[in-house]
């Protein structure tokens, strides 16, 4: 009986059991950390070069003059009515741009809930949202000028064909309603890329729970299927207003006359010596829109982090 137990206790006494640990595992482990970490220098590189550092100088140049002592004259500018309809301007824009783009991105979403994800109807919308989202600046400006600029297509074909002259009130391409349609453009395909994610985490089962219960599609809707998704379309909402909000591009080149939204105020500031007598007037009205910019998208990181629970 001793002969039996004696291996038995020796063993576990001796730890005999227990393989011992390899030296190189803790080199292994150190090896692939710094490797992971050599991987992220790249994208924090771009982080800080073009997204830290310029709020960081917009923020310096907003505080001081033109000599380079702290002065607070330039948030003052802030305050002027050009600037402050600039503001204005720029806000109800893009507030409009965004509602139109995300009720009409929605729908859009909605009518391809039945398309297989993937197929080729689904593919084809996805690559088109992708590309057209992405396209503006000069490229968008030109086709509206080329479409329904005042000697474009569609403009004199109205004219001549229908005697339709869509600028007898006067030529508002031009001017900042003239924005809307360009950012409408590309706000739709920036919605059904964004808001496709969250219907598809509409659950089948929910919808046989719902019937099994007696209920009908409009109280699937208003029980489950919109309550789950208005927190990401109210993220999608704001996604889309400072996707406005911040664009230049277009509205640089379409717009000639005038610096009615934000971003053209900074550009006048930046190119002018005469706005308001302030050289560092530029860096106020990115601290503006940098403010702006922080709301809206410490609002949208809250909606998404709710909407997230359902897409588990």
């Amino acid at each position: 009986m001793t002969d039996t137990l004696r291996p038995v206790a020796g063993a576990q006494g001796s730890g005999a059991a227990t393989p011992p640990r390899s030296p190189r595992a803790r080199p292994r482990f150190s090896s692939l950390l710094s490797g992971s970490v050599l991987g992220l220098i790249p994208f924090t590189a771009y982080i800080v070069l073009f997204l830290a550092l310029p709020t960081v100088i917009a923020l310096v140049t907003g505080f001081v003059d033109k000599h380079g002592a702290f002065t607070v004259d330039n948030l003052t500018a802030l305050g002027d009515p050009v600037i402050l309809r600039t503001f204005g301007n720029s806000l109800w824009l893009s507030a409009l741009t965004a509602v139109i783009g995300a009720l009409l991105g929605a729908l859009f979403c909605y009518a391809l809930l039945g398309a297989k994800p993937t197929g080729v109807l689904r593919s084809i919308v996805d690559a088109a949202s992708g590309v057209l989202a992405q396209f503006g600046g000069v490229m968008l400006a030109f086709a509206f000028v080329a479409t329904i600029g005042i000697q474009g297509m569609i403009t004199v074909w109205l004219r001549t064909s229908f005697g339709v002259d869509i600028f007898a009130d006067g030529v508002w391409l031009y001017d900042t309603p003239g924005l809307i349609l360009p950012y409408i453009y590309f706000q739709v395909p920036l919605m059904i890329i964004t808001f496709s994610p969250a219907l598809e985490s509409l659950k089948p089962q929910w919808a046989e729970a719902n019937a099994m219960l007696g209920g009908g599609i409009l109280s699937y809707w208003r029980h489950i299927g919109v309550p789950v998704l208005l927190p990401s379309f109210f993220g999608c909402l704001l996604l889309l207003f400072a996707n406005a909000f911040s664009s230049f591009a277009t509205a640089a080149a379409l717009t000639s006359q005038g610096s009615q939204i934000v971003p053209l105020q900074i550009r006048a500031a930046l190119t002018s010596e005469t706005v308001l007598g302030r050289e560092n007037l530029a860096g106020a009205l990115a601290l503006g829109m940098i403010v702006v910019m922080v709301v809206v998208m410490t609002v949208y990181s809250l909606l998404m982090r709710r909407a997230a629970r359902w897409q588990r």
